[in-house]
């Protein structure tokens, strides 16, 4: 019996951890399901990827979008589409928006703004200051959050 998948990408010269070759991918619920000759699977949808690479999404861990406070020159939104086309499946922003992500609060609206209009996976950092040094241990471990940035 032969196995079913939402999505199967055929014919590919996959590029991944263990090396580089002819490969199929079967996608099943939002999620690689296995990865092999699958032939004889079934599918709602086949993409014949004969002749083209297929490449692991790339994180970029350092994007600086402008977010709140200077749209005029970048949105969640604009940025992270733009990193979705260049491959790019999940991005940490930096903390140095207007105003700073800083406290809980700063975060906190960044993550819902993020929710709300974001193309791809996403974190953000938080700024460290002389102001909330004694917070960073809370904030770094708050949701949405991936780590401290430090100011000089």
């Amino acid at each position: 019996m032969s196995e079913t998948f939402d999505l199967v990408i055929k014919g590919g010269t996959l590029v991944n951890h263990d090396g580089i070759g002819k490969r199929d991918i079967g996608v099943r619920a939002g999620r690689i399901a296995a990865i092999g000759a699958l032939a004889a699977a079934s599918a709602g949808e086949v993409i014949d990827a004969s002749g083209l690479h297929v490449l692991p999404g790339v994180i970029d861990s350092q994007v600086h979008f402008r977010e709140p406070g200077a749209e005029h020159k970048e949105t969640l939104s604009h940025g992270s589409r733009s990193a979705v086309l260049g491959g790019v499946t999940a991005v940490f922003e930096m903390p140095n928006t207007n105003p700073l992500t800083t406290s809980a609060e700063a975060l906190g609206d960044k993550v819902a703004r993020g929710h709300k209009g974001m193309f791809c996976d996403f974190a953000f950092y938080v700024g460290a200051t002389r102001e909330n040094v004694d917070e960073l241990p809370e904030l770094e471990r708050l949701p949405g959050s991936t780590g401290v940035k430090v100011f000089m």
